[in-house]
């Protein structure tokens, strides 16, 4: 039997109604390459025992971090805080760090994966950078063009000096966390993906590559390469 790596997924915290869920795009797109998907719900005082049964993680989007989490400033516009979901998961990215497991960190995953390492947000991107871009609006995601660095891990990654991606999001990294990279941005300026030379199976990207990895190869490569990377 081939090996399959299992690959945690992080998950949205407690509902009103006592549920744990996510996107099921996820799942598939983890299974697509391979990996044994495992839900990973927040509330564990010791998330780092994970990594007794998971190979790797998916830190997934969601609701925005607490300000306070960074030194930022409450916005009209933030929503969706979880105390529960930012300790767990700033725990679980200290833990990632810590025994150097290959994660892909999408979206809010970007940003707690920055925030959790001393790293800054946008507390709301049209606020400064304006809508040249649409990051998020509407009912739907947003479709753009980000710019990567052709020297870059994620270039050599997707073969790709410009992507086109599905975006849903209002915030943003506004100072990466020491030693990671800027790799991409869009055009208004914003940060799409950062890296750090020392951890090259850590990949963090703005938008959202489970949205279209059923019918874009280049999307699914990012979550074929976190499964590569454990084989």
């Amino acid at each position: 039997m081939d090996f399959r790596p299992s690959i945690g997924i992080t998950t949205h915290g407690r509902s009103a109604t006592g549920r744990f869920d996510v996107n099921a795009k996820y799942v598939d797109a983890v299974r697509r390459a391979g990996g044994f998907p495992v839900l990973l719900p927040p509330g564990e005082s010791k998330p780092e025992e994970c990594f007794e049964f998971l190979d790797g993680i998916v830190l997934t989007g969601g609701p925005d971090v607490d300000p306070k989490r960074y030194g930022g400033k409450m916005h009209a516009q933030v929503y969706g805080v979880d105390p529960e979901r930012d300790a767990s998961e700033i725990a679980l990215v200290k833990a990632i760090l810590e025994f150097d497991k290959p994660t892909l960190a999408i979206c809010r995953g970007m940003q707690v994966l920055n925030v959790a390492l001393g790293g800054t947000l946008i507390e709301h991107v049209p606020d400064e950078a304006g809508e040249t871009v649409l990051h998020r609006g509407g009912d739907d995601y947003q479709t753009h063009d980000v710019a990567i660095e052709p020297n870059s891990h994620l270039a050599r990654l997707l073969g790709k000096a410009r992507l086109s991606t599905a975006s849903w999001h209002h915030q943003a990294v506004r100072k990466p966390a020491a030693g990671f990279l800027v790799v991409a941005k869009s055009s208004d300026g914003v940060i799409e993906a950062i890296e750090h030379p020392d951890h090259p199976d850590l990949v963090a990207v703005q938008w959202h590559p489970e949205h279209t990895a059923a019918t874009d190869p280049l999307q699914q490569k990012l979550f074929d390469q976190l499964v590569a990377a454990l084989r």
